[in-house]
């Protein structure tokens, strides 16, 4: 069959199946076997024949990936660019990961700049669907998503596949992450070289920036208008109390959205807010890169926290030493920690979203589109953003958990101001 007639079919799943999926292959005689059943089992239903080299290539992924399962967020990103990876190897170059060379990940680089159209989706769906309790590939997934701003969705619009589009931020990302497949690879002496370092000239791929990125972030007006419009709402339905706190979080302590959330590796509790001998609160929390920081609490944060405890949770006004209370619990049930983050991010768009409706009807539409906009991250950007401008940027680094200072640096725009203000008035006659 021609290549480009072949539709991706998913052969990992989720982080705990990977982990299983290996435990059971190291439990096994003959893990070859183990994996060759798990394939054509995949493909039972597509016509495409599986190459020989596919078992091995197959196991020397599921063993990277087993190394990553510290960290839900790292699995998804890796588990993403080598099940691209391995599809393009098996039916595009049609040869082993373990044979490419440094022509090969630029070609391939290429080919995610622009993937074939059967191997691009339009929306985001679950990787196997469970049939009777057997998992069965989805077949509406595919490798590449094509998508579309906020605001074109809030239009009404939908994503095509001639939207997609491959970022620079995501080829950085693959051919970190695939470098650090191969360096995995050299130290098990599985492949004598890592082609990615090969590469003469990644510059053709990944542009080098003049200036910063942009940081997203909530104007002034923006934030006020959320935060009023939701501790509004809690004045009239007290349930609303825990979307003020939520935002709080967020804001005040530039936590992730998944930091709120119990994870492999971390499990929120009111307890983790303490105080320590000199009577200042902190918040102690695992955030990305399974890494554990410590936030000093500010005294409005504290403030708030204390507001949710007694008005929403009815518990005392601090947390107990050991108390086991959920961050955030789920609506029906405040004792049952959240698993997901979708709820959350469904809550806060929602919020931003009314906020919108409302500058818009107050005649400020560039605002309005702006916040549309807006994901719930920017509320951390926001957070990090007001504060170094008052603190220390060493005391935002660590409260953010930035690996460096110059890191935290890109929150700082006043330089591009004074640069701006100095260009300002120049004249050309």
């Amino acid at each position: 069959m021609s290549n480009k007639s072949y539709t991706p079919v998913p052969v990992f799943d989720t982080m705990q199946d990977v982990i299983d999926q290996y435990k059971s292959c190291t439990a096994q005689d003959d893990s070859k076997k183990v994996i060759r059943e798990w394939l054509n089992h995949c493909f039972e239903n597509s016509s495409v024949d599986l190459p020989q080299y596919a078992s091995r290539d197959y196991q020397c992924v599921l063993n990277f990936l087993y190394s990553y399962r510290g960290s839900q967020d790292t699995f998804v990103a890796y588990r993403r660019e080598l099940e691209r990876l391995l599809q393009w190897s098996w039916f595009v170059r049609e040869q082993s990961l373990l044979k490419h060379k440094r022509d090969d990940i630029e070609a391939f680089a290429e080919f995610c700049i622009k993937p074939y159209k059967r191997w691009i989706g339009t929306k985001n769906v679950a990787r196997f669907k469970s049939i009777s309790g057997e998992k069965i590939p989805n077949p509406e997934w595919r490798p590449f998503a094509a998508t579309i701003s906020k605001t074109e969705r809030y239009a009404g619009n939908s994503p095509e596949k001639n939207d997609y589009q491959c970022s620079q931020q995501a080829l950085k990302a693959m051919f970190g992450i695939i470098s650090s497949f191969y360096n995995f690879l050299l130290q098990d002496e599985i492949t004598s070289i890592n082609p990615v370092l090969l590469l003469r000239q990644k510059s053709k791929f990944i542009r080098k920036e003049a200036t910063a990125p942009t940081i997203r972030r909530l104007s002034d007006q923006q934030w006020q208008t959320v935060i009023k419009l939701v501790k509004n709402k809690a004045k009239e339905n007290p349930q609303e109390e825990r979307t003020v706190f939520i935002l709080s979080c967020l804001y005040s302590m530039y936590l992730r959205i998944s930091e709120l959330v119990t994870n492999t590796h971390w499990s929120p509790t009111m307890s983790d807010f303490f105080k320590d001998s000199d009577g200042n609160w902190w918040f102690k929390t695992v955030g990305k890169g399974n890494k554990a920081r410590q936030i000093a609490v500010s005294d409005t944060m504290l403030a708030a926290l204390k507001h949710y405890r007694v008005t929403y949770l009815n518990l005392s006004p601090y947390p107990l030493i050991g108390e086991k209370t959920p961050l955030i619990g789920h609506k029906t049930n405040v004792n049952s920690p959240l698993t997901s983050t979708r709820p959350i991010r469904r809550l806060v768009q929602e919020y931003f979203d009314q906020a919108a409706d409302m500058l818009e009807s107050q005649g400020d539409k560039d605002e309005a589109i702006s916040l549309r906009a807006a994901t719930v991250h920017w509320l951390r950007h926001t957070g990090i953003s007001e504060d170094v401008k008052r603190r220390p940027r060493e005391h935002v680094r660590d409260d953010a958990g930035h690996s460096s200072s110059a890191i935290t640096d890109r929150y700082i725009d006043v330089e591009l101001r004074e640069r701006h203000r100095s260009a300002k008035k120049k004249i050309i006659d």
